[in-house]
């Protein structure tokens, strides 16, 4: 199954972006008459076949659509902090993408390694796991907030912080319910301050941790990934 994405799937007869049609023609060199598969990333999943097979603009005709493919009951949100080194980060999203997450939020917290990311590379990156893992929703990629900020969002469903101060921490697995929206802050290497973790308790959040290895940010959200998938498996 070859599965190319394009963000506009209106009509039924549709031209691949340039950099798909290169993909499809020159790499995969498949002809005319040949089946693919197609996506908008928002939960349509279309079978199409190849009409004229041009290197620049592949022209394709959708010959079945199906919305709201393998939609989920849930929602997993990770708010992360950025990584010092980018490729961890990007790796992270590749990962969560395979596994299942719906929405990213780099968030700048007081212990945070860097403070700047460049998501339309990772939208990049989103775009090239989900036709890997042949998904059809595309998680969103929201732009660096600060975690101040972004605890003043009227958040729905559960709300969980991983943080490696005191005791009082309840595994996910013991907490996360099945079937509801999941927002999880994972901090930076140095942590979440204690003023920002008491902020985020008066925001709603509660306390989790992911086992009893101290874990890299990056391993620690695609962690919470894994968790939230199986409890809703």
């Amino acid at each position: 199954m070859h599965l190319f994405y394009i963000d506009n799937l209106d009509s039924d007869l549709v031209e691949l972006p340039k950099e798909e049609s290169v993909h499809c023609t020159r790499v995969l060199r498949l002809a005319a008459g040949e089946e693919i598969h197609l996506t908008d990333g928002c939960g349509q999943m279309c079978r199409a076949s190849i009409v004229n097979a041009y290197s620049k603009a592949c022209l394709v005709r959708i010959e079945e659509r199906q919305h709201e493919y393998q939609k989920r009951n849930y929602r997993m949100h990770v708010a992360v902090a950025p990584t010092k080194n980018t490729a961890r980060m990007e790796w992270f999203l590749e990962k969560a993408v395979e596994v299942g997450i719906d929405e990213l939020t780099p968030i700048i917290c007081q212990h945070s390694e860097r403070n700047f990311i460049k998501t339309e590379r990772l939208e990049k990156i989103a775009v090239s796991a989900m036709k890997q893992s042949l998904k059809a929703y595309k998680p969103i990629i929201n732009e660096p907030t600060k975690l101040s900020d972004f605890l003043k969002l009227n958040t729905a469903g559960q709300k969980f912080i991983a943080h490696c101060e005191g005791d009082e921490r309840n595994p996910l697995k013991d907490v996360c319910q099945a079937q509801m929206p999941t927002t999880i802050l994972i901090g930076p290497e140095g942590d979440f301050s204690k003023t920002e973790i008491e902020e985020a308790f008066a925001a709603g959040y509660k306390a989790i941790t992911l086992g009893t290895s101290r874990l890299r940010t990056e391993t620690a959200a695609l962690a919470s990934c894994f968790f939230v998938n199986f409890i809703n498996e």
